[in-house]
């Protein structure tokens, strides 16, 4: 992914990640609607949307902008960025239900990916992964046996998927998943691509316990394909963003954790 090109303070990259983020959402945003719901003039969205296109992070329409062809998920390197400290402490937390000598499949996806840098103590592990850079992570740690079931890299989040894969984590019965989600609604945990799914099912079926790790800016929001419910999930780890009141909705024990470090700095503008 490109950098986008020219200055731009905290509030401006926080926008930035915004739109894109709305556009994977829903495929298309509209510079009007955008102007109105984060209370900037149309001149400021005008040159967002061209920093962000001339970045390669949309493209150009009449009166907004939509997915770039070809691309089915929100790249890698603003997913990263996003609420990093949420994500740190999440995975903290997640990983502390974990024992030495356990067995854990872990999902793709950045706070998973924090899920496996917490599990660095740990003695004794098996850990299945099918994220290219979880994968690199653990095969450093001491003490860990790594399995990785292999497939076609998935360029957005360095997932890897194929039909193989699937098979092979559905002969697995492990102690632990983690998973993560594109976002969470009362109907369940939706993808925005098709092609992780049927492995992410895989991973669920196989585990003895499944733990979904997802931020708070993730509650609340549908994307395009179904994964589960969410009390096929033992619990979900989330932040202090999401709000107990709505827990009831979700039909699953929610743990929320404190954030434990600053935010990351703003993404290169």
């Amino acid at each position: 992914m490109r950098e986008v090109t020219g200055k731009s303070d905290t509030s401006t990259d926080e926008r930035r990640r915004e739109i894109v983020r709305r556009m994977y959402l829903t495929g298309y945003v509209g510079a009007r609607e955008l102007s109105a719901s984060m209370a900037v003039d149309a001149s400021t969205i005008r040159r967002d949307l061209h920093a962000l296109a001339v970045a390669g992070l949309l493209e150009r329409t009449h009166g907004g902008a939509r997915v770039p062809p070809g691309a089915s998920d929100l790249p890698y390197a603003i997913k990263e960025r996003e609420h990093r400290s949420a994500k740190e402490a999440i995975g903290a937390a997640a990983a502390a239900l974990v024992r030495d000598g356990d067995s854990v499949v872990l999902d793709s996806g950045s706070t998973v990916y924090e899920v496996a840098v917490h599990l660095r103590e740990r003695r004794e592990l098996t850990v299945i992964a099918n994220d290219l850079r979880t994968a690199h992570l653990v095969a450093d740690f001491p003490s860990m046996r790594l399995l990785v079931p292999g497939g076609e890299l998935l360029a957005s989040n360095y997932a890897l998927v194929s039909d193989q894969a699937v098979s092979f984590v559905q002969q697995l019965h492990v102690d632990w998943a983690f998973l993560g989600a594109d976002a969470i609604d009362e109907h369940g945990v939706t993808n925005t691509n098709t092609l992780e799914v049927p492995l992410k099912r895989a991973m669920l079926a196989a585990a003895r316990r499944a733990v979904l790790v997802a931020d708070s800016s993730k509650f609340g929001h549908a994307t395009l394909v179904r994964v589960a419910g969410a009390e096929e999930f033992e619990r979900v780890v989330t932040d202090e963003g999401f709000e107990p009141r709505d827990a009831v909705s979700y039909g699953v024990h929610i743990d929320t954790v404190r954030l434990v470090a600053p935010e990351a700095p703003p993404l290169p503008a």
